[in-house]
């Protein structure tokens, strides 16, 4: 199956329903992308993409598709030379951009460049849709946080697989809209607006996330559902703390890409109680979502007095259906406490320069982690981020809650640094609220009163902010190193 069958079928179900902004309908939809494929008859072999969401994304998608080309959305706010590099990686290709990215796509050969809105005009015949599940659907470039990029390899199985395994077919009422604010080179971009239009659900783009224009957009729009990364959901949360207002109209929201706070998604769902929130974890080799938390299950742990169930809300929730997770340690057995590998239809596990899952087709994702009783997930982050003090594993994640906590606190990063004591020492870099002035004593006594004595930081170093991606991601190996 190729990702067009999910536009074709919705446009044959029900060619009037609006599929994008107020007004392009999935017949519109439709012959867009037929329009543009025909145009793509002898164009260059893969359709890369350097600019913001907006109508052009999903048609070129589905064109690029529709021809058997990858599609390959790069990131618009790249510097020049990392721009020019990607770029030049994927060179023979047609290139949909404007501005500064398109000025330095110019000084690549090999690059057919055209506007998005050239795309939306395209006036070609298409011939039948190619439908081979196992050509590359979209080639993504990986975050980088702790390595160069690397170039994940999504098949037209793998996505498919991803798509009928979350949701049903027209599933959404004619009501329902969502809100898609993440960029179109996250794995999250891609797979939210696939699921959307297969469910039926109106799409609403909001090209660059701003905290505030994300609230006024949610609420104008009557947006019933959305996904954003933890930076996100905190800046939201801080502008409905200080405006009022609440966001009448949202019915679900998802979150991913990174570890979420838990005093964030505390204060999230105490405003927005008729919420419905959903962890969802996932990497880009996995085509998004593996395992989610669902609305039920952060209700019950926000109120429970089990520690058991509380402690929930630091998960990622189980696994999907169709997906298998397991733990296992560095020699790769099976073990309470250790990596987490995953395999199912879903995962691709694969880069441009090859394969890395196992000859039973499990893959490595890097992030350590353990599973309870109950078969909840439990990330404590990217191996590489793991502290070892003496011996023992300590999660940066469950230290940078306890600071976090702290009331004049408004980020925090944990990291190691070397020690000769100890391995590695705790150390913690802190951005403070406006106005505030705590010492670093104050803050370890207050770590001190919640944690170990091992997780309480030895160093402590106060910044304006914390290194991140343009995804909000923080960069921790940044900090390392620093005291």
């Amino acid at each position: 199956m190729n990702i067009v069958t999910f536009l074709e079928m919705a446009a044959s179900a029900d060619p009037g329903r609006v599929a994008l902004g107020t007004g392009t309908t999935y017949a519109d939809l439709l012959a867009a992308t037929s329009r543009l494929a025909g145009q793509w008859a002898g164009a260059p072999p893969a359709v890369a993409y350097a600019a913001v969401g907006t109508p052009a994304l999903p048609v070129a998608l589905f064109a690029a598709a529709w021809t058997g080309r990858p599609f390959v959305p790069v990131s618009y706010r790249l510097a020049d030379e990392p721009l020019r590099a990607l770029l030049g990686g994927q060179a023979p290709a047609v290139l949909l951009a404007e501005g500064r990215p398109a000025e330095v796509a110019a000084t690549v050969d090999g690059l057919q460049i055209i506007a998005p809105d050239e795309a939306l005009a395209a006036t070609g015949q298409a011939p039948e849709p190619v439908q081979d599940p196992d050509l590359p659907c979209v080639l993504l470039h990986t975050s980088g946080t702790t390595a160069a990029p690397k170039v994940a390899v999504l098949r037209h199985r793998h996505l498919t697989s991803y798509v009928l395994g979350s949701v049903d077919f027209l599933s959404a009422g004619p009501d329902e809209a969502t809100l898609i604010s993440v960029p179109p080179y996250h794995i999250a971009g891609i797979a939210g607006l696939l699921t959307a239009l297969y469910a039926g659900r109106r799409i609403v783009q909001l090209p660059n996330f701003e905290a505030a224009e994300w609230v006024r957009l949610a609420r104008e729009q009557r947006i019933t559902h959305a996904m954003v990364v933890p930076t996100m959901l905190a800046r939201i949360v801080a502008v409905l703390e200080e405006a009022g207002g609440g966001l009448p109209y949202l019915r679900h929201l998802s979150y991913g890409g990174g570890r979420m706070p838990a005093p964030v998604i505390e204060q999230a769902l105490r405003l927005l109680p008729h919420v419905g929130f959903v962890n969802a974890y996932g990497l880009t080799e996995t085509s998004s979502s593996i395992a989610v938390l669902g609305p039920e299950d952060h209700r019950q742990a926000l109120t429970s007095g089990d520690p058991a169930i509380r402690r929930r809300l630091g998960s990622v929730g189980r696994p999907l259906p169709t997906v298998e997770i397991v733990v296992r340690d560095s020699d790769g057995k099976e073990a309470e406490r250790g990596e987490l590998w995953v395999r199912g239809p879903q995962v691709s596990g694969e880069y441009a320069h090859g394969a890395l899952t196992d000859a039973d087709g499990w893959f490595r994702t890097r992030d350590g982690g353990w599973i309870d009783e109950d078969g909840y997930v439990f990330v404590e982050g990217r191996l590489d981020d793991v502290i070892v003090r003496g011996g023992e594993n300590l999660s940066p994640g469950e230290i940078e809650d306890a600071l976090i906590s702290h009331p004049d606190v408004a980020e925090a990063a944990v990291y190691g640094i070397p020690d000769d004591q100890w391995g590695e020492a705790v150390a913690a870099a802190v951005v403070l609220r406006p106005g505030a002035a705590p010492g670093a004593e104050d803050l370890r006594s207050w770590v001190g009163e919640r944690l170990r004595s091992s997780r309480v930081p030895a160093h402590i170093v106060f910044r304006d902010a914390l290194p991140r991606n343009d995804l909000g991601k923080l960069l921790r190996q940044q900090l390392k190193g620093m005291i």
